[in-house]
């Protein structure tokens, strides 16, 4: 990749689109692992470690798989992947999390339009979520889409969501068309960089193949927390635990 266009795609978009992120052999060590962790690993983690379906069966996130497992941690770590990301968090990029969004065939759930940073709270907004898929992301499964250059609007009012695991979203919803949004479809082993205050959402997925995405979330090592959001997000979660 041209890591200025990339930085001017980026800081232009608030996301952009990198073919191949993972390579093939890479998809199937990122799936085989999250089997085998949510098989053997997961009944034995915290209630903070995964939030369920409605079915209350069926995995709809894995959270904290940097602090569970070596693997995650080890992949979010990659010399490769922060020297990517540095330029883009405007400094020396910290992990803070590796996360699965599932999706799964038939009752994976929709996010409803919010800003990463309603949940991340911190200042400045230089933080970025890496979004991977697994499975292959199609116009029918929930693709994600996003609202190109709202990060430049700052942060906007927030409501809670009432939505497990996707607790607080914005309070009015976008007057841009769906049509005029960034659809992000790829294929296993694409990914997509959003910055934490691009406006972004998904449907449900009805079909009958999962959606699996692996997130990467890095933060620049400068940024602080900001209490104001952070009192903001801590309502909407007491309303809609995770777990």
């Amino acid at each position: 990749m041209n890591a200025t266009n990339t930085l001017t795609d980026y800081e232009r978009d608030g996301v952009f689109l990198i073919r191949s992120f993972l390579s093939a052999d890479e998809v199937a060590a990122v799936r085989a692992e999250l089997d085998r962790y949510i098989r053997d690993d997961l009944a034995s983690k915290p209630l903070n470690a995964r939030t369920l379906e409605k079915d209350e069966k069926t995995v709809r996130n894995l959270w904290r798989l940097e602090e569970h497992n070596d693997f995650f941690r080890a992949l979010g770590e990659r010399v490769d992947i922060k020297a990517l990301i540095a330029p883009l968090v405007h400094g020396e990029p910290v992990l803070v999390g590796v996360e699965t969004f599932n999706k799964p065939a038939r009752i994976g759930s929709g996010v409803p339009y919010h800003q990463d940073n309603a949940y991340f709270c911190q200042t400045p907004p230089d933080m970025l979520t890496v979004w991977i898929a697994i499975d292959a992301v199609t116009e029918d499964n929930g693709p994600v889409f996003f609202v190109k250059g709202s990060h430049k609007q700052g942060m906007l009012p927030t409501k809670a969501s009432g939505v497990r695991g996707n607790s607080i979203g914005l309070a009015e919803t976008p007057d841009v068309p769906l049509e005029e949004q960034f659809c992000a479809l790829l294929a296993p082993g694409d990914a997509t960089i959003h910055q934490c205050e691009t406006i972004h959402h998904s449907a449900p997925n009805t079909t009958d193949h999962s959606r699996l995405g692996l997130l990467l979330v890095y933060r620049g090592a400068h940024t602080q927390t900001d209490p104001k959001l952070k009192e903001a997000y801590a309502a909407a979660v007491a309303a809609t635990p995770p777990a």
